[in-house]
């Protein structure tokens, strides 16, 4: 039977466009499905205030009346507006390893970004840089990561022989944890003390954070606006994001960074308990019981991997030591709650000074993830 292209019209229809993305990968044991409330959520036009400067589409190959794959392409044009390009992104994409489905469903993507005067195709990307991004190209025996895309290894070679080729990579390490704090992060973090007045605030409650949540954007959007692919947030999605994740943290596993003269915000690290686990047994699901896996995961029951969500200092004090002030936070705390490893999120292999941040701990790089380029 040929393959025949559907385009996501109805809820049913992203329904079943979610869920392949999920099913495709049953019984995998590095999959990490995400949460299907938030997948639609991010995927919906009225509910994700990125569609105030994006546009989008969903399509789903089918064979003999069964899903065979899928993939969704996007125009950012406030991103093609700032890096003076007209380029399409595809993300959300997963397929059967078959010729004549790849070659439809991109062809279908690429058509829909051609059509609207689009000159390239690259991804996997999201509609911002908090979306999953980077399309895996090592670490296949890795488990991933709640914020990370899983895929298989013939992905890559369909994507090679479509023209594809490498645009920029990202890589991830797992860290052990120290016991002690090492004596550079220690000495580091006095000095910036004593030369830039900095100290990290420590919050008692979920309802401390609140005034800062929207200034912790505001600093993501100033140290990540030169990299790759990033377009800086814009009020409306700051606020979006902060009804998102601020009810998700952990007050041991955030730290501000505070200037003592004027409580300005320079740096914030952000860490999880590893969710990973939690959602493979909740597949994808809130309820009926994927609630109390993710409750008993953020507790770090059953569960001695921390996920370095982010760090993101103000260029006016990177290379400073606001670094060594976070990592002093979380070293402690890790220890006391029984955390024996650490897992980066993808960091730009390019980015050496993000890089640089693991060369006094035991640090092995796990994963390798690329974003794919092709002239339309």
């Amino acid at each position: 039977m040929s393959v025949i292209i559907n385009k996501v019209n109805t809820k049913d229809d992203l329904r079943k466009f979610i869920q392949f993305g999920i099913d495709l990968y049953e019984g995998n044991a590095y999959f990490v499905p995400p949460l299907i409330y938030d997948e639609r959520a991010t995927l919906n036009r009225s509910k994700n205030p990125a569609f105030d400067h994006c546009d989008a589409s969903y399509f789903m190959a089918y064979r003999d009346h069964v899903i065979v794959g899928r993939i969704g392409v996007i125009i950012n044009h406030k991103a093609n507006e700032k890096w003076n390009e007209r380029n399409a992104r595809f993300g959300f994409v997963d397929f059967i390893d078959d010729n004549e489905v790849v070659d439809t469903l991109f062809g279908a993507a690429e058509s829909w970004a051609r059509s609207r005067g689009m000159e390239k195709i690259h991804g996997p990307l999201g509609f911002t840089d908090l979306d999953h991004e980077g399309m895996l190209v090592e670490g296949y025996d890795q488990i991933s990561t709640f914020s990370t895309i899983y895929n298989y290894p013939y992905y890559v070679d369909h994507m090679e022989r479509l023209g594809y080729v490498k645009d920029q990579d990202w890589v991830e390490f797992l860290i052990t944890i120290p016991k002690e704090i090492p004596d550079r992060f220690a000495r580091a973090s006095e000095i910036v003390k004593k030369r830039s007045g900095l100290v990290v605030k420590h919050l008692q409650s979920k309802n401390d954070v609140y005034p800062y949540a929207r200034d912790i954007f505001r600093l993501i959007n100033h140290a990540y606006k030169d990299l790759y692919g990033y377009v800086e947030l814009t009020e409306k999605q700051i606020d979006y994001y902060v009804d998102m994740y601020i009810p998700m943290l952990r007050l041991e596993f955030l730290a501000l960074v505070i200037r003592q003269e004027d409580n300005k915000l320079v740096g914030v690290g952000i860490g999880l308990p590893s969710m990973a686990k939690a959602l493979q047994k909740a597949k994808g699901r809130f309820v009926p019981t994927g609630w109390y896996h993710l409750y008993r995961a953020l507790k770090g029951k059953d569960n001695n991997v921390l996920d370095l969500l982010l760090v993101a200092v103000d260029p006016e004090y990177q290379g400073k030591g606001v670094n060594a002030l976070i990592f002093n936070e979380f070293i402690p705390a890790a220890n006391r709650l029984g955390f024996d490893y650490a897992e980066s999120n993808p960091e730009l292999d390019l980015n050496h000074k993000v890089k640089s941040m693991w060369n006094d701990l035991e640090a092995k790089q796990t994963k390798r993830r690329r974003a794919f380029i092709k002239n339309l």
